[in-house]
């Protein structure tokens, strides 16, 4: 066992927050948004803007976020930047005090917005430190707490985060699904208009939500879909009943071969009807298993807005957005399936498609919100799909 950090071991005058780790280690410092305890696997995120986005992105479910980048919260929050109206994410972890908002789009400061969402969070962390401990031991599991008195039990919250399941068997897809189907027309946000509406579609979407991310639904919309929303738990015949031209398989957070117990006969029946499918993330690894593949955990995730990925079909190099902790593997895939884009960090496999069926699918978040936007093209790659498809 790895020598816990203690830093230091009681907490220094002034401290109103903790984060403690499962292998022991202490880290004190300032609390920030609501008052309480928030536990899950503490990972972190590279991405340098878009923490708004960041946290409310259904995906991070049962996870607190180490945002790597220091100045978190400058830019203050607004209505618009949201990818969910409820954030599912534990908590999270900065390394500086959060300032005043320096932005004019910002409508409420970053502590506030957290304190009406009931996010725990704490500042002054080493980041750095943490990062490092976990890209190296892995991802581990961790409480956040938060008392303005200064008054902690670290023995009952280590614990705590000793006994926590972890992310593997968990299925979270459903915690974070609508529960209802419902119509989605809004598209892309533009400077000085806001979001604009779909209102001469060209092809009938289905998509299914295991935690689909807003700026997805309007990447579709944009292109001129008609997208409807089911929920996760949505049968093969509920999916097809709306008569698609296609089907999109969202991101989510959790296991995917827990989600996969109720979600892949699903898509197996998609598959076998012909349609095309177009999977993101959390889609593209059920999809994977849908085809006959595995999935596996991976050591600490990527998670960031600066992952490189190459398309080795056109030899084209993405900077791309990524937010996952698990990975398809490459050994199991069946021979009809292909890799298409692999990680140039660690060579993982980045997307799929099946050779002889319009079906293909990203590890990464082509629609970006936050990061860079070279992956767009993949949608338009499933629009050509449904069109030669009719």
């Amino acid at each position: 066992m790895p020598t816990p950090i203690l830093t230091p071991a009681t907490p220094p005058e002034g401290s109103t927050a903790a984060l403690i780790l499962a292998d022991g280690s202490v880290f004190w410092g300032h609390g920030i948004g609501a008052e309480g305890k928030a536990g899950g696997e503490i990972c972190f995120n590279t991405s340098i803007t878009g923490y708004q986005e960041t946290m409310t992105d259904p995906s991070y479910a049962g996870q607190v976020i180490t945002f790597t980048f220091p100045h978190i919260g400058n830019i203050g929050t607004n209505p618009e930047d949201i990818e969910t109206v409820t954030p599912a994410v534990r908590g999270c972890v900065l390394r500086a005090a959060i300032t005043e908002p320096a932005n004019f789009r910002a409508t409420q400061h970053l502590d506030a917005w957290m304190r009406s969402h009931g996010l725990v969070g704490i500042t002054g962390v080493d980041t750095r430190r943490l990062t490092r401990r976990i890209r190296d031991l892995g991802a581990q599991q961790a409480i956040v707490l938060h008392d303005r008195s200064g008054t902690f039990d670290i023995a009952a919250a280590r614990t705590e985060a000793m006994n926590w399941p972890g992310l593997e068997g968990m299925d979270l897809a459903k915690t974070v699904s609508c529960t209802q189907t419902y119509s989605w027309n809004e598209t892309r946000w533009a400077l000085g208009q806001g979001y604009g509406r779909q209102e001469n579609p060209r092809f009938k979407v289905v998509a299914v939500d295991y935690g689909a991310k807003r700026n997805i639904l309007r990447c579709l919309a944009s292109l001129g879909c008609d997208v409807t929303v089911v929920p996760a738990t949505a049968t093969h015949q509920e999916i097809m009943q709306h008569q698609p031209d296609g089907v999109f398989l969202s991101n989510g957070p959790g296991d995917p071969a827990a989600t996969g117990e109720y979600a892949v006969p699903a898509i197996r029946g998609v598959i076998d009807s012909g349609t095309p499918v177009f999977g993101i993330c959390l889609g593209h690894q059920m999809l994977a298993l849908a085809l006959g593949a595995r999935t596996e955990k991976m050591h600490h995730g990527h998670r960031g807005a600066n992952h490189p990925v190459q398309d080795l079909q056109t030899g084209k190099v993405e900077i791309t957005s990524q937010n996952h902790g698990f990975v398809v593997d490459p050994e199991s895939l069946p021979a009809n399936v292909e890799i298409t884009h692999k990680s140039l960090f660690d060579g993982t496999v980045e997307g799929i498609r099946v050779k002889d069926r319009p079906i293909f699918s990203v590890q990464h978040h082509p629609e970006a919100s936050p990061g860079p936007q070279d992956s767009h093209y993949l949608f338009d790659r499933f629009m050509t799909m449904m069109d030669e498809n009719r």
